[in-house]
């Protein structure tokens, strides 16, 4: 076990069943998370409240959750976030096909390609100011509809401000890659479903799909909020039956320059933010999960709206130079009132 010389915060290597994890601890505040090495999921942020721990983090329970892999519960989405339509692409004038030989309704590719994979342990550390973990792949390499190699490296910190998680991306190949970064978490608040929690999304525009949630073409993908009342949290609001599977963007940045998109128990002074700097925020109300429905609500935070390898608006904001690394920060912030 690492632990800072007042033991404030700990981090040390652990198992679950047959599967390797990491514990960062925070003694101070009694804050513990647990993040596993395969898809680098955590697996749970556990809190002191009303006298006992509460697990905000509706993640992976056991070792044969952790290898199944259902519901995408924490994953790490790399290089690219949410769907590409048919899985389907054209980067630099060249077509390409992620499933090549899939034909009919079985084709799809969502999430990227780092759900089945061990991550490696870079870098395992405690100081006075927080717990960290550093996890690291190589495994996204030339593959059929993707011939790039991006190196990825995943931090998790632990400190009094809750989590924060940073991704880089280094493109190690020889030529432009298309390539962003999300983050799947659900989140799990005290009380049983998610209709009674508030909701505040600091979005001005919603992204409008079709009945595969891929975006419409061009400017009929974005509606202002003013025009979608049944899905604008811009102000927070109790989510009732409103069933979410939506991303929202031109998101607002506060004073300290996050964006923090709010969930919240009115019935017990209890919530959190999810913060991050910039991109999009996707809400899912977990209507379609084989587990627990509408006992979470998944907040993800996305550098750019699903099908962006399709969308020539993302086609800048995607694209990653050979030799070059890009950076994406957000987080968790523990809110009691």
């Amino acid at each position: 076990m690492v632990a800072s010389s007042a033991a404030r915060y700990g981090a040390e290597r652990a198992q679950l069943g047959d599967q390797a994890i990491v514990v960062l601890t925070n003694s101070t505040d009694h804050r513990r998370v647990r993040i596993a090495l395969h898809g680098a999921a955590l697996l749970s942020f556990e809190v002191p409240f009303e006298g006992g721990m509460h697990d905000l983090a509706d993640g992976y329970r056991d070792a044969a959750e952790i290898v199944a892999g259902q519901g995408s519960r924490y994953a790490i989405m790399a290089p690219f976030a949410g769907r590409i339509a048919d899985a389907r692409y054209t980067f630099d004038g060249r077509p390409e096909d992620l499933q090549p030989g899939v034909v009919g309704a079985t084709r799809g590719c969502r999430h990227g390609f780092l759900r089945n994979v061990d991550f490696d342990i870079d870098t395992l550390a405690a100081d006075d100011h927080g717990a960290k973990v550093t996890l690291s792949t190589a495994a996204i390499r030339p593959q059929p509809g993707y011939p790039h190699a991006i190196d990825l490296s995943v931090t998790f910190m632990l400190d009094a401000g809750g989590i924060t998680l940073e991704a880089r991306m280094r493109n190690v190949g020889a030529s432009a890659a298309p390539c962003f970064f999300g983050w799947h978490p659900y989140f799990r608040l005290a009380g049983d479903l998610v209709d009674g929690w508030q909701l505040q999304i600091p979005a001005q525009t919603l992204i409008r799909t079709d009945a595969n949630l891929i975006a419409l073409p061009g400017a009929a993908a974005y509606v202002a909020l003013d025009d979608a009342p049944a899905l604008d949290f811009r102000e927070p609001r109790r989510l009732g039956d409103s069933i979410l599977d939506q991303g929202y963007t031109d998101l607002d940045v506060e004073a300290d320059g996050r964006i923090r998109t709010r969930l919240r128990d009115p019935s017990r002074g209890f919530g959190i933010a999810v913060w991050q700097e910039h991109g999009v925020m996707h809400a899912f109300t977990a209507d379609t999960v084989s587990r627990d429905v509408r006992k979470a609500i998944a907040l993800e935070p996305m550098e750019c709206m699903a099908d962006a390898y399709n969308r020539p608006e993302c086609a800048e904001a995607i694209r990653l130079e050979p030799g070059a690394e890009r950076r994406f920060r957000c987080g968790v912030e523990v809110e009691l009132s």
